[in-house]
């Protein structure tokens, strides 16, 4: 296959990688959701769980973390557009049966090309800052399965992943 028929869009015809040109590209409402997943001890949810966490709020600064992240991805991966974005909306679930605490970030924007990126940003910089503020109680914390869940809008239409 020749770097002309790649489905990998940022790199150009001699396989020198480039920003996507999406002069050309319609407006359209786009929205991207991505989550993921921390684990960690009990006691380290716990911490969480009752506001106790030697670093104040953790899911509140996290969730202030993740906001900051979506809106700051273009400046952490090198190819992406700078994007106007109309709205970040970042959720944490404590799941105590997983001793885990969920990520689900949806970012949307009007524009020429997807928030992907984005939301995947937003999760992960919010469980990055789940794992700073807990982890002089537990250095062993797992982040997992950060993924994008759905995206809405653009050339392409919806899509969804199998579950």
């Amino acid at each position: 296959m020749s770097t002309q028929d790649s489905p990998l869009t940022h790199f150009d015809a001699t396989g020198q990688a480039h920003m996507v040109d999406v002069g050309a590209k319609q407006e359209t409402h786009r929205i991207a959701v991505a989550a993921g997943t921390i684990r960690m001890k009990p006691e380290t949810l716990e911490l969480i769980r009752s506001g106790s966490a030697k670093k104040g709020d953790v899911l509140g600064i996290a969730r202030i973390a993740a906001i900051m992240g979506a809106k700051r991805t273009s400046d952490l991966v090198p190819l992406c557009h700078p994007l106007a974005i109309t709205r970040v909306a970042v959720d944490f679930e404590v799941d105590a049966a997983a001793n885990a605490v969920h990520c689900r970030a949806q970012v949307e924007t009007v524009g020429k090309t997807g928030v992907e990126m984005e939301a995947l940003t937003a999760v992960q910089v919010g469980l990055l800052t789940i794992y700073d503020m807990c982890k002089a109680a537990d250095r062993g914390m797992v982040m997992t399965n950060v993924r994008v869940l759905e995206k809405h809008g653009g050339k392409s239409g919806d899509w969804t992943a199998a579950v």
